[in-house]
């Protein structure tokens, strides 16, 4: 019995090590990537602050872009700082990068050369993106998209998911997506916009261009006269919208 309880006991010790070894090498590998990811958020970070620094607007649509990057920097700023997990680190890089595309937007504004091409943003591709010039009527207010920047469309997103929507990358005449990102949910005015101004554009996914109660493909719901260019909010009752969609 003795030389049996002895045995055991070396096996529960040489386990216990087992796993202590195994507990510290992954806590190594997860310390080693979050120093790496954090170094790597670090770079865009600093290239997003010498651009934004560096940069002046010389037309409505530049100044705009460039007051969108140096938000995104200031809030990169804040998440590495604190970052603790390499999935923090990383979404450090994806704000830094979101801000490269705003001061790549601005020179373009400014007919200057962008700059090499930027990494694909997570949610992008879903988007889509403008490419046509689009004037739509919702809720009596004048809404225009375009794949360009104008003193009509001044204000600039590089596309991707907005409290749970894809909102193509593209110029607006204003930034209806941004109550949606500061309130984390869409408003029914906001989501019928969605609906009527990226039917039938071909470099928008119809998950992107079709809401709710708009999928059949002509853009009308019950009142929308199946015109995609107007939108009467008073044809949102009844089954031609839902509300379901707005849940998060």
């Amino acid at each position: 019995m003795t030389s049996a309880l002895v045995v055991l006991l070396i096996a529960l010790v040489v386990l216990g090590a087992a796993v202590w070894w195994s507990r510290q090498k992954v806590l190594s590998h997860r310390r080693k990537q979050l120093e790496d990811d954090k170094a790597e958020a670090r770079r865009w970070v600093e290239r997003l602050g010498g651009q934004v620094l560096n940069l002046i607007g010389t037309n409505e649509a530049a100044k705009q872009a460039l007051a969108d990057a140096a938000e995104r920097h200031g809030a990169a700023l804040t998440q590495l700082e604190q970052a603790t997990t390499a999935t923090q680190a990383r979404l450090t890089s994806e704000s830094a990068m979101e801000g490269l595309y705003y001061v790549r937007a601005a020179r373009i504004a400014m007919d200057l050369d962008p700059g090499p091409e930027l990494p694909v943003l997570s949610g992008q591709r879903y988007a889509g993106r403008v490419s046509e010039e689009r004037e739509v009527e919702v809720d009596g207010q004048t809404q225009v998209a375009s794949p360009n920047p104008s003193e009509r469309t001044p204000h600039y997103y590089p596309g991707g998911t907005v409290a749970g929507k894809p909102v193509p990358q593209g110029w607006y005449s204003d930034p209806w997506w941004k109550p949606a990102m500061a309130a984390g949910m869409w408003t029914a005015g906001s989501y019928a916009l969605m609906s009527v101004m990226f039917i039938g554009m071909a470099t928008v996914p119809a998950e992107a261009a079709y809401a709710d109660g708009f999928a059949d493909g002509t853009g009308a719901g019950d009142g929308a006269g199946g015109d995609p260019n107007t939108f009467n909010d008073g044809g949102m009752g009844g089954d031609g919208f839902d509300m379901g969609g707005f849940g998060f």
